[in-house]
């Protein structure tokens, strides 16, 4: 079981561009069934964790049904966000408090940091991500949301190209 935060970012190190848009990411060619694919790592994870402003893109994004059947929670401050009739809660506090919940409800799956980058910066810098598994797009974008806004040491395990994307995965020093 390991606590994993799996996203994709520009060359530069963005996740999201100064919009809060993932448009220069969703028009580019990956296959999910291919190297570091979405299918198998979101099939891999027994547990979700994300930030609000990646939950309120979900929502206007992908309306509807909750897209995860895994048990997720949302930091926030603003329990109020959370829509009824999706397994999702509300979490405020440190996350040293919140990943005990979430390896529990993980149970012997992983746990997946979605973000972004401020959520995941949270876990690293508290010592709780063991993976890093990024997806990089073969763009700049210059400013936007950071990657990982937090200094962290990782040592590179495995890398390879998946369509237009070079995925690496990395595993805390």
């Amino acid at each position: 079981m390991a606590t994993i935060y799996y996203t994709a970012a520009s060359i530069d190190g963005y996740i999201v561009d100064n919009r809060d848009s993932l448009d220069w990411l969703i028009s580019r060619n990956i296959d999910a069934d291919g190297p570091f694919g979405y299918r198998a790592f979101a099939d891999s994870v027994g547990a979700l964790v994300m930030g609000a402003t990646t939950y309120e893109w979900i929502l206007a994004n992908d309306p509807g049904e909750w897209p995860y059947k895994q048990p997720t929670w949302v930091l926030t401050h603003r329990p109020e966000i959370v829509q009824s009739g999706h397994s999702v809660k509300a979490f405020s506090g440190d996350v040293t408090q919140l990943h005990p919940l979430l390896v529990e409800a993980a149970g012997y799956q992983d746990v997946w940091v979605v973000g972004g980058g401020e959520a995941a910066a949270q876990f690293a810098s508290a010592g709780l991500i063991d993976e890093l598994i990024v997806s990089y797009a073969p763009c700049t974008l210059g400013t936007g949301g950071r990657l990982l806004p937090a200094q962290t040491e990782w040592q590179l395990i495995e890398s390879h190209i998946n369509g237009d994307f070079l995925c690496a995965r990395w595993r805390k020093s």
